[in-house]
């Protein structure tokens, strides 16, 4: 199998309304870096997974609605509690309806809110 791994970030402000999630349940800020890993049984014509650009063009485009935007106001958000996983899995389904189909294996997204911390979404895409 391989794969091709790109990354990004954004910055968003949101607050998670669950007892949980203790004082995040008050409006705040997140950083994320966030990675997008794309994988296929054998290379392609070219001799590559994807290429880088398309890569980081795929997840920009994935990206962009949500960077510097207060999730709690965004209307494809209403209503939904954006945890870390929540997010991850928005943004890998957002890339695999772009993915021409029967091409690749394997979509994961994952979303580092720290160093030590991080989750993940993977869509099996055969």
């Amino acid at each position: 199998m391989f794969r091709l791994t790109v990354r990004d970030h954004i910055m968003v402000a949101h607050s998670l309304p669950h007892p949980a999630f203790g004082p995040a349940q008050q409006l705040h800020g997140a950083t994320f870096v966030v990675e997008m890993a794309i994988s296929r049984a054998e290379l392609g014509p070219e001799r590559i997974v994807m290429d880088i650009g398309e890569a980081n063009g795929l997840l920009r485009d994935a990206l962009a609605d949500l960077d510097y935007t207060n999730l709690d106001a965004h209307p494809e958000l209403t209503g939904v509690l954006t945890t870390t996983e929540t997010l991850a899995r928005l943004v890998a389904e957002r890339v695999a309806v772009k993915l021409p189909v029967g091409v690749y294996s394997q979509l994961e997204v994952t979303l580092r809110e720290h160093p030590d911390a991080w989750a993940s979404y993977t869509l099996d895409l055969r």
